[in-house]
């Protein structure tokens, strides 16, 4: 596929006045037309559904994003040895980390066996822990880098350097949208985390392909949503323009072949103009039952959460909630009493998700991801800290084609590296794509003379994980 745009202005038609170019219609009325201020902000939208490659088990996905990286055996992978050695540095295990750390530090959390299946959740998720049946955990993830730039990378976009697409962006051109009066892809977050837009960057993919950013601290639409009325044309007026754009859009594309960048401009314009009838509704959680924010909790995590659950009714294909603003995960310091916060704050609002999806009839078809860019050290860092480790960290799958109540591999006696049925990053995202009905071999896109895909040229599906 070809992907240099052409840059030549169109040959104005007669119908039109001979100063008329396509370019310089989208500049002479984008300071003044709100939608067009919005496709800054949502080069999203798809046009018809692409499909799948083969019988999808998920239509679509929420990934719940940790970001800066929380610690496995406080959460999902119990670890007793680290509080029988705990101050020691034991030599069956090479501690070697990123930074200088100290010796083990104690995990002061209990660890229980929850629902039918018996997976052993920490006493920190009591509401989580009664979806145990639900929760497909894999406890031997493992990525290349220790540092949040290249780890969020590599989560995000399938490699630890930036202008890649991410899996959103690859999931949205593989499948397209089911509701072309909403993105495709949406990125929820309370502020801007760290390495921002570039985490959710449709790359060199199709510019519609880009996730939409939405900051959520605020829930007001003039704040969540800006741009998104018109302040001076009513919406007649904004389709003639539209169909007007369109007309000279087809001219050109007559003339002078496809200019991809422009095309997407106009998609993002579309998707605004749409967007303003249909966005309001989707983003307005104040339409709920109050029974309903009340399950969830009304904390940004859990706003985020609700608004994952409307758009996913709603036909969005990937919806990612960042925790925060920043890496609020990213535990140096004071490691115990702010994990106790942190899982105290998502508890109650990933609960009530995954029984909101499940009581809609929702969670058969829609895939939930947890987990952050990498986990922590089981040693301590400046005492009272844990520091990065890629080596081995835990995430969990629900819903839509996995196992519930299961948990795969395994790290080592103290939580430190993957040793057991190890899953890359790469392998994560292979399974992902599999459970949407796409081959990640498959699924590629040329450009500046090769074949690029998500996974690179690694991956395998991990088929222990499947139901």
């Amino acid at each position: 596929m070809n992907t240099t745009p052409h840059s030549a202005l169109r040959t104005p038609s007669s119908a039109f006045p001979p100063p008329l170019s396509r370019r310089a219609w989208l500049r002479s009325t984008g300071g003044g037309w709100a939608t067009l201020g919005l496709a800054n902000v949502l080069n999203a939208g798809d046009r018809q559904a692409k499909g799948p490659l083969f019988a999808p088990r998920a239509k679509r996905v929420i990934h719940l994003f940790m970001n800066g990286g929380p610690f496995q055996a406080d959460t999902f992978d119990p670890k007793p040895k680290i509080n029988e050695f705990a101050g020691q540095r034991p030599d069956a295990v090479q501690l070697r980390t990123e930074n200088v750390t100290g010796g083990l530090m104690a995990v002061p959390y209990a660890f229980a066996p929850r629902g039918q299946s018996g997976l052993e959740i920490s006493e920190l998720l009591p509401r989580l822990s009664q979806h145990a049946d639900e929760l497909c955990v894999i406890r031997s993830m493992h990525t290349d880098n220790p540092n949040h730039g290249p780890a969020l990378f590599m989560m995000n976009n399938g490699t630890i350097a930036p202008l890649r697409p991410s899996m959103g962006s690859w999931s949205l051109y593989g499948l397209g949208s089911e509701n072309e009066n909403l993105p495709g892809y949406v990125v929820l977050c309370p502020g801007r985390p760290v390495r921002f837009s570039e985490l959710w960057t449709n790359g060199f993919l199709p510019g519609e392909h880009q996730g939409t950013y939405i900051n959520h601290a605020d829930l007001s639409p003039a704040k969540m949503l800006p741009y998104l009325k018109n302040p001076t044309l009513d919406p007649v007026a904004q389709r003639r323009q539209l169909d007007l754009l369109r007309q000279l859009n087809d001219d050109h594309l007559a003339e002078r072949g496809v200019d991809r960048a422009l095309d997407a401009r106009i998609h993002s314009m579309e998707t605004a103009f749409r967007m303003q009838f249909a966005a309001t509704d989707a983003f307005d959680i104040s339409r709920e039952p109050e029974a309903v924010r009340e399950e969830y909790g009304k904390s940004p995590f859990a706003n985020g959460c609700l608004l994952a659950r409307r758009l996913a009714e709603r036909g969005v294909r990937f919806t990612q909630v960042y925790y925060g603003d920043g890496q609020p995960w990213d535990t140096h310091r004071n490691h115990d009493e702010l994990t106790r916060k942190l899982c105290a704050d998502i508890d109650q609002p990933i609960a009530a998700l995954l029984a909101d999806l499940k009581r809609r009839g929702l969670l058969d078809e829609t895939l939930v991801i947890w987990g952050g860019e990498f986990g922590r050290t089981p040693t301590s860092e400046s005492n009272d800290g844990r520091d990065h480790n890629h080596l081995g960290f835990t995430m969990w799958m629900a819903g839509a084609g996995v196992k519930g109540g299961f948990a795969y591999g395994a790290t080592d006696d103290f939580g430190f590296r993957a040793v057991e049925n190890k899953v890359h990053v790469h392998d994560l995202h292979a399974t992902i794509l599999h459970l949407l009905g796409l081959d990640h071999e498959r699924l590629t896109y040329r450009h500046a003379g090769r074949d690029y895909r998500l996974t690179d040229v690694f991956g395998n599906v991990v088929s222990e994980l499947l139901a």
